[in-house]
């Protein structure tokens, strides 16, 4: 398999990589909101790249990104976060995925790798016991967490109330 894409069903994913060449693996998930794309995004998923041999984003739908951030969230909708992922050279693959954690997913996929960005620990990765549940290891990749979708738009309401 060496088309990337977009999939909305984890088992239809699963089945795909499983028949793809070299059976997908090392696969590394890594998994986000993405609202607004930024470097620390990009620097976050090459190093999760590097990881392994394919890479699967799995990104929040509308619905659950709006619980986890809150009103006004998202500022673009799933199908234009996922092309823009899809756009990126180190994206094989795009899942998007309801609900505030990637449990259920590193079920169906069971990744060799779980990274998530530096805004976690080791300790603090909410799927760190289904990831080991599963066989997988957890890796925190990225640099520092200097960057957010939500200073971005900060930056850029704030540039609006100034009129700039």
């Amino acid at each position: 398999m060496d088309e990337r894409r977009l999939w909305t069903d984890a088992g239809e994913l699963s089945r795909a990589l499983e028949r793809g060449p070299g059976r997908g693996r090392p696969l590394v998930l890594a998994n986000g909101v993405f609202d607004i794309l930024h470097v620390g995004h990009v620097r976050y998923l090459e190093e999760a790249a590097a990881l392994g041999a394919v890479l699967v984003v799995a990104l929040n739908d509308d619905a659950s990104t709006r619980s986890l951030k809150g009103a006004g969230r998202p500022v673009m909708p799933a199908a234009d976060r996922a092309a823009l992922l899809l756009a990126l050279r180190c994206v094989d693959h795009v899942l998007v995925f309801g609900g505030a954690t990637v449990d259920g997913v590193i079920r169906e996929l069971r990744p060799d790798v779980h990274a998530k960005g530096t805004d976690y620990t080791a300790d603090t990765v909410p799927e760190r016991e289904t990831a080991r549940a599963v066989g997988c290891r957890t890796v925190i990749a990225g640099d520092p967490k200097d960057h957010s979708s939500s200073a971005v738009l900060r930056g850029i309401r704030g540039a609006d109330a100034r009129g700039s």
